[in-house]
């Protein structure tokens, strides 16, 4: 009972405590800020690995990406509802729902997995000529596209026991299973990638194979955490050998909005790119070192969100809503402070940091543009993961979902294609696009979250 003893005065401080809200939120937070930074790290590493192999190999991992990420947004339904289960089961102290929740979405995540994984695998050329990519890019990077696909089946299961881990308040350990995994991916992949200890150079592929091998350890690390009976959340045979209608049906209520917002992301930033691959391999590179770049941004925003979902659901659980917008306004503001921070870095040393990654003058240049701009819209970015993280939290799902669809198609893939084909204005137009949407998503949840609906919320 790790967790429940660890962040059980989560839900008991006094209102009026600062002090205490503060260290609950760190307590809470600090676990995942690190964890996701450390990963965002390892990810920006992996790229500048990439990076030095040329401008098709960046392509090749760019444009594999995107189809990645979407074949991942109908576990998001699984996630979003059993984690929200989970926090308020915690909060509640009842904790059979919470391991039956746990359960149920381990036993249809593993089934969804292989679907999704022989997906990925048999279509995966095609995707990457969907996406625009060249015969060249396609000729170097479908091994890689295939053994990336491949790894699906381990990140997603990974990604669905963290879900619940973080749910029950345990942010510790995800952070200790993921870092460690970084490590060896780093690790590995330099070895593979150029060809060290007597192995040959395998280029992206090699990074791929690191990917694969360590996502399939970190998968048995969370399966043994989740079945050893020592921590908050548990699960064993029963809660997996049978199919509990209710409990899918009310994960899945939660769930569903939010599977079907990220599907409407990873489809619009999807279009996003392939205006991009309009441009060329070298904007095409730019970009996905300029995504890689603000990685790290978006990892406080996920660790902070993280936070706010879990404690919003453990205090609702309890029946203090109150408190629970305390916390999430203390959240709100220590993110975008550290938001700020982060977007004047961006503006004052883009060139530099994109010489970590590339000599390539012209990448460079390009790319230094695309991140001065996302270094602007640094503080609204954090707001809106904040405080759609608190929404969902509460099991308010549908307004985020609304939002990301007027953001991202009616804001981002429109502007995209007036000012790259109508108005000529490339990676800068591209990029304003992306702060305009960004600034329009971040003000309609601040709105919502101000309104209060979420606090009578029924899951």
């Amino acid at each position: 009972m790790k967790a429940a003893e660890a962040y059980s005065d989560s839900v008991t401080v006094d209102q009026q405590d600062n002090k205490a809200v503060r260290r609950i939120i760190f307590k809470l937070a600090g676990p995942s800020l690190a964890e996701m930074l450390l990963i965002n790290m390892t990810q920006m590493v992996m790229m500048i690995l990439v990076g030095h192999l040329g401008a098709v190999a960046v392509a090749a991992v760019g444009l594999t990406s995107q189809p990645y990420m979407l074949m991942t947004v109908l576990f998001a339904a699984l996630n979003t509802g059993t984690t929200v289960i989970v926090a308020r089961s915690t909060g509640a102290g009842n904790m059979g729902d919470a391991n039956l929740a746990a359960g149920q979405s381990l036993m249809l995540g593993s089934v969804l997995s292989i679907l999704i994984v022989a997906l990925g695998v048999l279509f995966s050329e095609a995707m990457l000529r969907m996406m625009g990519a060249s015969s060249e890019v396609v000729h170097y990077g479908l091994n890689y596209a295939r053994l990336m696909f491949l790894s699906i089946g381990f990140s997603s299961i990974s990604s669905s026991l963290s879900a619940i881990l973080r749910g029950a308040g345990d942010t510790r350990t995800p952070m200790k299973i993921n870092v460690l995994s970084g490590c060896l991916s780093i690790s590995l992949g330099f070895v593979l990638i150029y060809g060290h200890l007597g192995l040959p150079e395998m280029g992206v592929a090699g990074a791929a194979i690191a990917t694969l091998a360590v996502q399939g350890m970190a998968m048995i690390a969370f399966i043994t955490v989740l079945f050893s009976g020592k921590f908050a959340v548990r699960i064993g045979w029963v809660e997996i050998s049978r199919l509990d209608k209710s409990m899918i049906h009310r994960m899945l209520k939660i769930g569903i909005p939010s599977s079907l917002e990220q599907l409407i992301m990873r489809l619009g930033i999807m279009t996003f790119v392939k205006i991009c691959a309009g441009l060329g391999t070298v904007a095409v590179a730019a970009s996905q070192i300029v995504t890689s770049i603000i990685g790290i941004s978006f990892m406080p925003g996920a660790a902070f969100a993280i936070a706010a979902s879990t404690l919003v659901g453990q205090t609702l659980g309890v029946g203090k809503p109150d408190l629970a917008e305390q916390y999430v306004w203390q959240i709100r503001k220590y993110g975008m402070i550290l938001a700020g921070v982060m977007g004047a870095v961006f503006i004052l040393f883009a060139p530099y940091i994109f010489r970590l990654y590339t000599s390539d003058a012209t990448i460079i240049r390009e790319g230094a543009w695309a991140l001065r701009i996302v270094g602007f819209i640094q503080i609204s970015q954090i707001s809106q993961f904040i405080l759609g993280g608190a929404l969902r939290g509460a099991g308010d799902t549908r307004f985020p979902l609304y939002s990301t669809l007027i953001g991202v198609w009616g804001v981002r893939v429109l502007l995209s294609y007036l000012f790259v084909y109508i108005f000529s204005w490339g990676m800068f137009g591209l990029w304003s696009a992306v702060a305009c949407d960004q600034f329009l998503r971040s003000n309609l949840i601040y709105f919502r979250f101000k309104r209060m609906v979420w606090k009578h919320v029924k899951i």
